[in-house]
């Protein structure tokens, strides 16, 4: 049995909810299997990240882009492929592939459409022309942005290098990833903190809790990336406590904090750095 947290069972609830007054309205029940009854809810891609990352990322990597040596597929280009379907994918999921690794999976279906919808927010089709002003763009990606995000070598290293980031996701994918970012964190991104004894604070040594993102681990060490963009390692027989966060660092920018039309001006600048 699948186990959630608190919020995440809420979540889960609410977009089952949702599945369940949209099932209703479908004239049948084939029509509801053709067309994502969720594509139009933000929640249920947050909501598929979730159950991806603890039932699929085994094979396919918390970022759906596939683990070297494992033959499961770049999940992020399956959209690319002819004849691929939002129902295509909800049948693959449900009955597995003949052949292959990939099983038959029992989830229910607003879980099979909630993994739809994520895998479609996380897929590597170039965005539409954004049609912003590049220059506001640019003065409000440097504002907003820049600290932890790089373009052609300048900013930050704390979040993904965003140079090409309009030619390998959707526009969807874009907008949803400042909304909510926490619903798809890419590798080498996950959040984690760390609490350890500083030993050079005197007698005794004193606490410290260091956040940042997690960039290799093995059984006896972690290297993360803290909040001030400093690589360090940490061997965790040291540390009091290591814990995984659910919730991406970056903050969740809502239309009260970047607008439509502003976000459309910075989607426009990172565009034009192609």
């Amino acid at each position: 049995m699948k186990k959630y947290s608190k919020a995440m069972l809420s979540l889960v609830r609410s977009v089952t909810w949702l599945f369940s007054i949209t099932a209703v309205m479908c004239v049948s029940s084939v029509q509801a299997q053709q067309i994502n009854p969720l594509e139009s809810d933000p929640r249920a891609a947050r909501a598929g990240g979730v159950l991806f990352r603890s039932q699929c990322a085994t094979c396919h990597g918390g970022d759906a882009k596939g683990i070297t040596g494992i033959d499961a597929p770049d999940l992020t280009s399956i959209w690319a492929a002819e004849g691929t379907t939002d129902e295509r994918v909800f049948q693959t999921i449900r009955n597995g592939v003949p052949g292959s690794i990939m099983p038959a999976h029992g989830f229910t279906d607003p879980e099979t459409w909630m993994l739809v919808s994520y895998l479609r927010s996380v897929a590597a089709t170039g965005a539409t022309e954004f049609s912003g002003d590049a220059v506001r763009g640019s003065s409000l990606f440097l504002s907003n942005c820049s600290r932890c995000h790089r373009v052609k070598g300048e900013g930050g290293s704390l979040g993904p290098d965003l140079s090409q980031i309009t030619s390998r996701r959707s526009a969807a994918a874009l907008i949803n990833s400042v909304r909510e970012p926490s619903a798809v964190i890419a590798r080498r991104y996950y959040p984690v903190s760390v609490v350890f004894e500083d030993p050079g604070a005197g007698d005794g040594g004193r606490r410290q809790r260091v956040q940042g993102t997690l960039k290799s681990e093995d059984a006896f060490s972690i290297q993360m990336m803290d909040t001030n963009q400093q690589l360090r390692a940490f061997m965790k027989a040291d540390l009091l406590e290591f814990l995984r966060e659910s919730e991406s660092l970056m903050p969740a920018f809502s239309r009260t904090d970047l607008s439509s039309a502003e976000l459309e001006d910075i989607l426009t600048f990172l565009q034009s750095q192609l």
